[in-house]
């Protein structure tokens, strides 16, 4: 099969042998996204190896379990162990021994097939189409933050970051009644935001303005990002970490202690919750949507990707015998 693979810091299209893993699914990949986080592994942020890739939806080619062939599926992109104290207790995004789908010991998904186990898998429902489907994951994360932090309806909450991650994140919240507003840096982008009913302001008209939100979301990725979200936090108010920043952060303490400020990390989502908003048609990520490219253009579609002020390029990675390229 044909993969998009990091190999010794250069990304190249190969031929790799299709997965065999009795034990496991093997998925037939339709589309995969590309994110912020597959960039930062080209530049080398985890050290990773193989075939890139974390965002999919696909079809079930081969299972342990035949009820599960042919269905749709999107994925839990954390492999846990099963075994460990943090899997007894149910916990298995922190599983120490836990491997990634294309960022951690485990090839990932811009490849024709990727193998999953079964409990990884999430049926996708009819009513939803693949080109919402494969938002799937990102749009978890986001969702993640309701069930770390109380939001009530009609809270204010700024967003910092018009990327991928923070129109997905300003999406859910707007949908869950929060007062949201996307601070970013491209007008186009702020432009998209605000086709889907979300407030948006240029990040320079905010440099003077001080406590004015309940929750701060930082999904910037900027050196800034967590300064920022802190000069926009009220006091006793929360400030989410989505970024997974290549540049450490400086924290002077006294910027968190003094206004008592709440520091909440997060990351991965329940995929069951987000496919239940996709089906609700509550959030609708398809206006995000660049371009699709197929595998066999993986480079150059990894290229536009990382291009500034691109929203997201898919990879369409399998295409039956036959179809025309």
């Amino acid at each position: 099969m044909k993969a998009l693979r990091l190999v010794n810091g250069q990304l190249q299209l190969a031929e790799i042998p299709r997965p065999d893993m009795p034990e496991e699914a093997v998925i037939r990949v339709t589309y995969a996204g590309i994110c912020a986080t597959d960039a930062a592994i080209v530049r080398g942020y985890t050290g990773f190896s193989g075939t890139l890739g974390h965002e999919f939806v696909g079809v079930v080619a081969a299972a342990p379990d035949a009820a599960w062939i042919g269905r749709r599926v999107v994925g839990d992109i954390n492999v846990a162990c099963g075994t460990c104290e943090a899997c007894q207790a149910g916990d298995r995004h922190h599983c120490a021994q836990r491997t990634v789908i294309g960022i951690r010991q485990r090839d990932g998904a811009f490849a024709e097939y990727l193998a999953l186990p079964l409990r990884n898998l999430y049926a996708v429902p009819d009513t939803v189409s693949d080109l919402d489907a494969v938002f799937a994951e990102p749009l978890a994360a986001a969702c993640r933050i309701l069930e770390q932090v109380s939001c009530q309806p009609g809270q204010t909450v700024a967003v910092l970051g018009d990327g991928k991650l923070g129109q997905l994140i300003a999406r859910v919240l707007h949908a869950h009644g929060l007062v949201v507003t996307l601070i970013g840096r491209h007008a186009r982008k702020l432009a998209v935001a605000a086709e889907a009913g979300i407030a948006t302001r240029h990040a320079d008209e905010l440099r003077s303005a001080n406590r004015r939100f309940e929750v701060v979301v930082e999904a910037s990725g900027r050196a800034t990002g967590l300064a920022d979200a802190l000069r926009l936090v009220r006091p006793r108010g929360t400030v989410v970490l989505k970024s997974t920043s290549e540049t450490p952060w400086m924290l002077p303490p006294a910027t968190v202690v003094v206004p008592e400020v709440t520091l909440v990390g997060s990351r991965c989502g329940d995929m069951p919750t987000a496919l239940a908003l996709l089906a609700a048609r509550k959030v609708n990520p398809q206006p995000l949507i660049e371009a699709v490219y197929d595998l066999d253009d993986g480079r150059r579609a990894f290229e536009h990707a990382t291009t500034p002020g691109v929203l997201k390029v898919l990879l369409r990675c399998y295409l039956p015998e036959g179809t025309p390229r």
